[in-house]
């Protein structure tokens, strides 16, 4: 069975953003789970425009390539203001088909509520582009607490153990949706 190309995608651009500590973290917890390849998607690291162009902005043509290629996502967020950061709806919103019948799953962090109103939020806008969101998702509430400078989760056993169970059903999820994909192209049903 080839590999699940998944996806990781950092949700925040803000300056000094924990982002870069969750998702490393992340990653790291997906490089030891077998048949899972990982894909680093960082808005900051792409040239993409300030606003939406119907025009093929290179930048925009080299994110839709990679979320193309890619049978999963995985999406770290944050939560401000009890939603979701601006530059990944921007992310989100640039593209459509390549969002199509593939399985999103959310790591997000926060305060309290460890980010869970911005994964709700998501799981709306993800329907919309027929996109299916797992129902488990991991979340860090006291975010800024439990990482250190380095990047290493504090008592990380429970967290872990909860990604490794959302990356197993992504996988599920992921295999069983490529396999359809493939009997039957999606955009076939779409009216």
């Amino acid at each position: 069975m080839d590999p699940l190309r998944t996806a990781l995608i950092l949700g925040s651009t803000r300056a000094g953003r924990l982002c870069d500590r969750v998702a490393g973290w992340t990653a790291g917890v997906a490089a030891r789970q077998p048949g899972l390849t990982i894909d680093r998607i960082d808005p900051l690291e792409h040239d993409l425009p300030c606003r939406h162009d119907r025009q093929r902005h290179p930048g925009l043509v080299a994110l839709r390539q990679r979320l193309d290629l890619a049978d999963a996502f995985l999406v770290v967020t944050p939560e401000y203001n009890h939603g979701y950061p601006a530059a990944l709806k921007f992310l989100i919103d640039s593209v459509q088909e390549p969002w199509h019948a593939k399985p999103v799953g959310f790591v997000s962090y926060g305060g309290i509520s460890g980010g869970i109103r911005a994964v709700e939020q998501l799981r709306q806008v993800f329907a919309e582009l027929h996109a299916v969101t797992l129902r488990n998702a991991v979340s860090l509430a006291h975010a800024w607490e439990r990482f250190t400078p380095s990047g290493a989760l504090q008592d990380p056993e429970p967290v872990e153990a909860a990604l490794a169970a959302l990356l197993a059903q992504l996988d599920w999820w992921g295999q069983a949706l490529r396999r359809a994909r493939r009997e039957r192209p999606y955009r076939e049903v779409l009216g």
